[in-house]
């Protein structure tokens, strides 16, 4: 035997759909199909706009996760309710109102989470505990069954001063938090995504788009707080004293937080500059709030508080160009023809792959060594991100074969080695190590 789901007499689904004549519900069912089909054709329109790459992608995505269909129903059948006074007073287009709310509550919780954490495991168990907590209560809510909770809640209270708090409240005040965190981080992961597509510079887009995200999570905290009834002066009054006790106790954590910010408006430092601390050299990856992500040419990533990136010394090598100079050295005989030489080192310099056009390599005779001509050749790269050892050796393996198809040696070491106790030898005559070259 089937049973059904037990529905009290004061359901507000029982009501709606069993104490109204068969023309009236018709025309409300035809109403609520009308905004599902309106906001199926819109969410699929965004949904090829700005994600899938067809129409069949996009109905697919429209129906499976899209935040249009919810959305644009919901709107719809609340501008058609207030359309005549008899759709206002229709149970059943009152009723579809949370169950599309609810619908569009955990379809931006799963886009936020998606968004916003990095562990997928954990944004799918958000996303699970959203969905069960939305369900259970409109569930308890369509079976009647909420307003006796409502009242059993209301009877669990404590006074605080002359603010009287109860169950019900707290929970509602939890419920309205969390709902309008969600709806604050869908919101603000979606600015931040077009904010930092956009072209303005690298820092001014990081700057505005922890502001945004700031911003938004304190207006919809305090509107949730509001929406409960909790005195907002209380809580200015509480963070007053709260804020000058982590003044006193965080001074260097707030020092990093106005670090960040101000390396960010000043643009001192950028993402993608590369620079040196101390004895650590790599290109900046990510400008954080307390920290700054600095990726060495060999991997190794250090984390650097903004502080010491305003009080101490650094050396931005890509401050006004991103170029990076790089010289190696190479020795040739005293019998090269510089003329050639010179030239031609340059030229093959500037045949390597990541070797920049301009400026152009160089190669200047930079001393007079015990054993050959020491040729300095210099030349610029655009990525040292990519490594630098990589190009510093394709660049001497360039130099190598010039000098190799040109006839030019590269000289080794030779010595005059005397032996103790041996007789001088007569002039013009060469001694034997001399004869052996060594």
């Amino acid at each position: 035997m089937r049973h059904a789901l037990p529905l009290r007499d004061g359901s507000p689904l029982l009501q709606a759909v069993v104490h109204h004549p068969w023309p009236l519900l018709r025309w409300q069912l035809l109403l609520i199909a009308g905004a599902l089909v309106l906001g199926l054709a819109a969410g699929t329109m965004v949904e090829r706009r700005f994600t899938a790459p067809d129409w069949k992608g996009a109905l697919r995505a429209a129906l499976e996760h899209g935040v249009g269909l919810p959305l644009v129903a919901l709107l719809a059948l609340q501008l058609t309710r207030h359309a005549t006074p008899q759709l206002l007073r229709a149970d059943l287009l009152k009723l579809m109102l949370p169950v599309l709310a609810v619908w569009l509550l955990t379809r931006v919780a799963a886009r936020a989470a998606q968004r916003a954490l990095a562990d997928p495991d954990l944004a799918r168990w958000l996303v699970l505990a959203v969905r069960l907590s939305a369900g259970i209560g409109l569930l308890l809510y369509l079976s009647g069954a909420l307003p006796e909770i409502r009242e059993a809640l209301d009877a669990v209270s404590v006074h605080i001063g002359t603010q009287r708090l109860t169950a019900w409240t707290l929970l509602r005040g939890v419920v309205s938090v969390a709902v309008t965190l969600v709806l604050a981080l869908w919101l603000s992961s979606l600015l931040e995504a077009r904010l930092l597509a956009s072209p303005l510079d690298v820092n001014l887009r990081l700057v505005v788009s922890r502001l945004i995200r700031a911003g938004v999570f304190t207006v919809a905290l305090l509107t949730a707080l509001q929406m409960v009834g909790i005195d907002l002066t209380v809580l200015g009054v509480f963070g007053g004293a709260l804020g000058v006790g982590l003044g006193l106790g965080l001074q260097r954590i707030a020092a990093n937080y106005v670090s960040g910010f101000v390396i960010l408006l000043e643009r001192s430092v950028r993402v993608g500059d590369n620079v040196r601390l101390d004895t650590f050299q790599g290109r900046i990856q990510d400008i954080k709030t307390r920290y700054t992500v600095v990726r060495s040419s060999g991997g190794t990533e250090s984390i650097v508080p903004n502080e010491m990136l305003i009080s101490s010394r650094i050396e931005n090598l890509s401050y006004t160009d991103p170029n990076v100079w790089m010289s190696t050295t190479v020795s040739v005989g005293y019998a090269t023809d510089l003329e050639q030489a010179l030239p031609l080192l340059a030229r093959a310099a500037g045949g390597v792959t990541r070797v920049v056009a301009q400026p152009a390599p160089s190669a200047v005779l930079s001393n007079f060594g015990a054993d050959g001509l020491e040729i300095t050749v210099g030349f610029w790269i655009a990525d040292p991100e990519n490594g630098t050892l990589n190009v510093r050796g394709a660049v001497n393996l360039a130099l190598w074969r010039a000098l190799r198809d040109a006839g030019i040696d590269i000289p080794y070491p030779q010595r005059v080695v005397h032996w103790a106790g041996a007789a001088a030898p007569a002039p013009g005559v060469a001694s034997p190590g001399e004869a052996a070259g060594t």
